[in-house]
Order: C-alpha cells, then structure tokens, then sequence
C-alpha cells in the first residue's frame, strides 16, 4: 500500500494538537508521515512538537500565510502518492485513514475522496460529507446538519472534499497544480475541486473514514472578514472556472442571483463584507481569468453534480449548523 502524506496546517493551536495526533497515531493505516506546517505561532506550537513529537515532520514559517500556503508547503515536502489534508481541531477515527486511502485505490480516476465529519460536541450530527455547489456558485457543506446513520456504507460520487479532511491523488495535483494561494483562506478547496471536476478526475465519498471536527472557523461564523473573503474567491472561482459554453449565461444568472442575495443579506444582517469581497473580486478579474488559460479542461458529465438554485432566503437554512456553535472553543485555521 503507498505512502501518504498527512499535511496539517497550524497556527496556535498547541492545545488542539495533542488530541489530533494522538488519534492519527492511533490509525489501522500506517504507513504515513504527518507533516505539521505552523503558521508563526506565539503558543510554543514549534517547540512542543519538536520535543514531543520527533516523528513528525515540522514546517515553521515566520508569519501566518493563511491555509492554501502552508497545505501547498506541506504537499511539495513529501513526494507521496497520495496526500491527506487534516484540520488540527480534528480526531480522526482508527480507520479513517485505511478507508480513504481504499476509496483512492479503488479507481486510477478518482482524485479525490471526502470523508463524514462529525461535530466533536455532538457526534451523532454531520459536520459534513463532501462540498456541495449549486448553480450559483455557492458551496456547503453536503448533509451538514443530518443526524448520523453510523450503518450507511454506500459510497457515492461528491463534487469535491472539504479542505478539513481530504484526500488527494498527487498524479491529479501534478496535473492541475496545488491549491490557489490568493484565495489565502475559504473556497480554496471549491476551486481545487471545480479544477479536478474540468480536468475529468472524480471525487467518492467514503462513510466509512469517520472525522470529529470541532468546526469553528479561524475568523468568526458569520464575521466580516469572513463574508468579505467569501464573497471575493466566490467571484475568482467562477472567474476561473465556468464552462465555456456556459459563460453568459452564468454571468447573467451569477448577477441576477447574487444581487437578491446580497440584498437580502444586507437586509437581515447588515451584511457589507460580502458586498465588499464580491468588488474586490470583480476588480482583480483579468488575474484570475489569465488563471483560468492555464487550467486544463476536458469534458465529462460533472455538471450533473451541481447542486439546483434554491431562493436567496433559504441559503441561510445551510449553515444553521455550523452558527449554532459559534461559541465554540476557538480553532486554528479551521475549514
């Protein structure tokens, strides 16, 4: 069975690492090296894995460089076959990393594999089972919110897996290149996928690697920083991923669309940071369009997995979930 990489990105979390590489050292999988890459960190993060953990591999930059830089510093450290992406809020289940690593090897084509997260404070709720992506270009968190059926086994297609808990074939990340490094935090691991997706590799959802995920993002459930950053890589993901054929109408329908949610948005929350990422997205466009030159596409049917436009108001209902625990203990660098 191949080597695997297990890239975990850090950024003060010294009291959330312990449980997390405990539960990796705990794995049935083990032929793996875990690559911890911290992000400046003021909490001794460095040190305690350097005297705690001689086996794990550390990566220390001097400043936070945000998630996709650090994921892409600890992809290029290894030259694995495939590559793992844990959260370090994350406990991982003895068998997590054995049935993702299955579902890889299942099929040379698949080049992704999303895996059930939990939420670590209710275990019986899904966290998430894979990216969802409607229409309107706006990811989820698939079945986030369901209650858990530990019986389910089936394992199905997903557009892509969530940066918190991924899988990924290096052969795929050879061809189509690492995660975007502008988009610094959010929606990087939607544009790798929409990526893959043109490229003809395919995701599988496993339900048999089970993840506990403490869910609480970097920047606030709900924060400007958060809307802004949102608003802004939504718009460079489209830019550098709509199909072709599809351009004008998707733009129309991208404007249309975006100004009933943004006003309604603005109504119920006062939400100006997502107005705010979607013109700095639309003034960097020729960027990210040059991007897009470079991707490679060929086709196949993946637009069968895109997600139909629910109304503007009902977008909310998808993140409930997740702003019911907006109080929870704070993450690093949480997906």
């Amino acid at each position: 069975m191949p080597e695997i990489a297990v890239v975990i990105p850090n950024w003060n979390g010294r009291h959330l690492l312990e449980r997390c590489l405990n539960a990796l050292r705990a794995q049935t999988y083990s032929d793996f090296q875990v690559i911890v890459v911290d992000n400046g960190s003021t909490d001794g993060s460095v040190e305690w894995l350097r005297e705690h953990w001689p086996t794990v591999e550390v990566i220390a930059n001097e400043s936070n460089r945000g998630f996709a830089a650090p994921i892409n510093q600890g992809i290029r450290a290894r030259d694995s076959r495939h590559v793992a992406i844990l959260n370090n809020d994350t406990q991982a289940e003895p068998g997590w990393l054995g049935a993702m690593v299955a579902a890889a090897e299942s099929d040379p084509g698949v080049g992704m594999v999303a895996c059930k997260l939990l939420f670590a404070d209710a275990p019986d709720i899904i966290n998430s089972t894979g990216l969802a992506l409607d229409w309107a270009g706006f990811c989820w968190d698939w079945r986030g919110g369901q209650l858990d059926d530990p019986s389910a086994s089936a394992i199905e297609e997903r557009f892509g897996p969530t940066g918190g808990a991924a899988l990924y074939r290096r052969a795929m990340l050879n061809e189509i290149g690492l995660l975007d490094e502008d988009f610094f935090l959010y929606a990087e691991d939607a544009d790798l996928a929409w990526r893959a997706q043109r490229a003809g590799w395919r995701c599988l959802y496993t339900p048999a690697a089970r993840v506990y995920h403490a869910a609480s993002a970097t920047s606030g459930e709900g924060s400007r920083f958060k809307n802004y950053m949102l608003g802004r890589n939504k718009v460079w993901m489209f830019a550098k991923n709509m199909p072709g054929g599809w351009r004008l109408a998707w733009i129309v329908l991208l404007v249309v669309y975006d100004l009933l949610a943004l006003g309604y948005g603005l109504l119920s929350r006062g939400d100006i940071g997502a107005i705010e990422g979607r013109v700095a997205g639309l003034l960097s466009l020729p960027r990210m369009i040059r991007k897009r030159r470079h991707s490679p596409a060929r086709a196949n049917d993946y637009l069968r997995l895109i997600r139909p436009l629910e109304p503007p108001w009902k977008i909310p209902l998808r993140f409930k979930h997740i702003r019911a625990r907006i109080h929870a203990p704070q993450s690093s660098l949480g997906e």
